[in-house]
């Protein structure tokens, strides 16, 4: 007969045995939940500035291909805030990140936006619903191209307004200056930031951008106050978009 493989036996005490079951039975009555790695608190995103990100959404259903992911850009806060928002409308995840806004939209480099401006060659940031382009290789590097939905940014192509990154939107900056630098009008992120933008928001999907005045509605900057002095006609809104944009 073949032999059989030698036993190993480990000697119990009762004691030891009673206790391993006790263990075991306390285990099996706590919630799975338990045991999994709780999420840190999502970035915290002013309500209503969230709620016009969302109602430009829908009224740009036709223009828009992808609404999974949006980006927000809270100018009411100063530069050295994260006020930059990357949102996952399916999870409700949320990632914050730094962004600078124009140099005439804050001439005195206050680290604060004082207002809005449309014009070529203000250099100035543009509020209102853009929607991401395709990416490309330009004066700053990887890019991504915006093109303006609302007559307060229908410039955004011809300004070539776009999101790229920055060594003066770096946290290093704002740590040492208590503000960042300021761009042409651009969504200027800090490296890592703009690598996930790339990724994240990418061709065909939102962007919206706002400063929320104190009584909570959205502020218009000096274009459209000089809009209203002059009585003139606001730039209309795009009627086409490029064709690729719109396949």
């Amino acid at each position: 007969m073949p032999r059989l493989g030698r036993a190993c036996f480990v000697r119990v005490s009762r004691r030891s045995f009673i206790g391993a079951a006790a263990a075991a039975g306390a285990a099996s009555l706590l919630p799975g939940r338990v045991f999994a790695t709780v999420a840190p608190p999502q970035p915290y995103i002013d309500p209503l500035l969230k709620r016009r990100a969302l109602e430009a959404l829908e009224s740009n259903r036709s223009r828009i291909r992808l609404t999974d992911v949006i980006g927000i850009a809270d100018y009411t806060r100063p530069s050295r805030d994260p006020r930059f928002y990357i949102v996952d409308l399916r999870s409700g995840f949320v990632t914050q990140h730094l962004v600078a806004h124009g140099r005439g939209s804050d001439p005195e480099h206050s680290g604060w936006l004082v207002n809005f401006c449309n014009d070529i060659g203000s250099e100035a940031s543009s509020n209102g619903a853009y929607l991401t382009g395709d990416g490309y290789m330009g004066k700053y590097g990887h890019s991504l191209r915006l093109f303006g939905l609302d007559p307060s940014n229908s410039n955004a192509e011809a300004r070539a307004i776009v999101v790229h990154s920055a060594w003066y939107a770096e946290p290093k900056v704002a740590e040492i200056s208590g503000k960042l630098g300021r761009s042409e009008g651009c969504f200027a992120l800090p490296g890592i930031s703009h690598a996930e933008a790339m990724v994240r928001l990418g061709s065909g999907r939102l962007l919206y951008s706002e400063k929320l005045n104190s009584f909570g509605s959205t502020s218009t900057g000096a274009f459209g106050r000089a809009v209203a002095d002059s009585g003139q006609t606001a730039p209309k809104r795009p009627d086409s978009l490029p064709e690729f944009i719109q396949k």
